[in-house]
């Protein structure tokens, strides 16, 4: 057998800055502790139309309603689904605020928690769940439910589902100190009458180190996030016959490029040499524009005599 081993120096024309070593990429047994296989994802959405038995979530395919998101995601990283506060009611609906919030929250749902995720690509969804769904469209479309056990109060009311939603916040790994969540109060309005579609999210991940110039302070291994995001209809899911459901999906992904964002100050003497470069300059244009005046007024005095 013949073993070739090659060695590249990778070359760019933009020099963003200098490339060291980054622990984010580092698979040594070192790095793997300091940094660890999964980053936590934490998520803060309310949906204020969707009631918490009508509400699915998924990671990477593994539902919630099949049981499989359990086994891949267990206490005390796990999401949870709970009754929306009066203030997370009132923010999912803003500018327009409902008549009675203390008791129309009741049927919506807010999810909440982090899960550990790999640094690899993925997929979290937020949807209406699919009994819910087939419910819904069954009812609207024979007048009955037709699927097998006892029948249940319908929530919509002979309506499809409205997933209006708000995100609060959608993080990875720990927050950017200069940076702000691109996804922090983001408002997703279905406002095509029947308050079905798909709020499309594509979140591209930057592995950043960020070092502070409080020499107290130790180093931080976040990402920036690049957002671009979209609402599906239905009538393009319905065309491509998509099995996706109503609701929120997030597409993530790691770029293979690190950046490093590093703090200083400028050195004192650096300080010093442009402050007395600044001085010199005044005293030498204060001392041309004072020779040109007094030239000029010995000029005009001799003419004078």
């Amino acid at each position: 057998d013949l073993l070739v081993s090659l060695q590249a120096q990778p070359r760019h024309s933009m020099h963003l800055a200098e490339s060291v070593p980054s622990a984010l990429f580092d698979q040594s047994p070192s790095a793997l502790l300091l940094s660890g296989h999964k980053i936590p994802l934490r998520v803060h959405v309310t949906f204020p139309h969707l009631p918490c038995n009508s509400l699915d979530y998924a990671h990477d395919g593994n539902s919630h309603s099949e049981g499989k998101f359990q086994h891949y995601h267990r206490a005390p990283f796990e999401f949870k689904k709970r009754i929306p506060t009066i203030e997370e009611y009132k923010t999912s609906l803003s500018p327009s605020l409902p008549p009675n919030p203390k008791t129309d929250r009741q049927q919506g749902c807010t999810l909440i928690g982090t899960i550990q995720i790999p640094r690899v690509g993925g997929t979290l969804s937020v949807t209406v769940s699919p009994t819910a769904w087939r419910r819904a469209t069954s009812l609207l479309s024979f007048g009955v439910d037709l699927l097998d056990g006892p029948p249940e109060p319908d929530p919509f009311h002979g309506k499809l589902p409205n997933v209006t939603h708000h995100i609060h916040s959608l993080t990875f790994g720990p927050p950017f100190p200069p940076g702000i969540d691109p996804l922090r109060n983001a408002q997703h309005v279905m406002d095509n009458g029947s308050g079905v579609a798909l709020a499309n999210i594509a979140v591209k991940l930057v592995p950043t180190s960020y070092v502070s110039q409080n020499p107290f302070s130790s180093e931080v291994e976040t990402y920036q996030a690049s957002v671009a995001r979209h609402i599906v209809q239905p009538e393009t899911l319905a065309a491509q016959r998509s099995t996706l459901l109503p609701g929120l999906m997030v597409t993530y992904d790691f770029t293979p490029l690190a950046v490093r964002h590093r703090e200083r100050r400028e050195d004192f003497l650096v300080f010093l040499s442009s402050l007395m470069g600044i001085v010199g300059g005044v005293f030498v244009t204060v001392g041309m524009v004072t020779g040109c005046l007094v030239n000029s007024a010995q000029a005009v005095a001799k003419k004078m005599d």
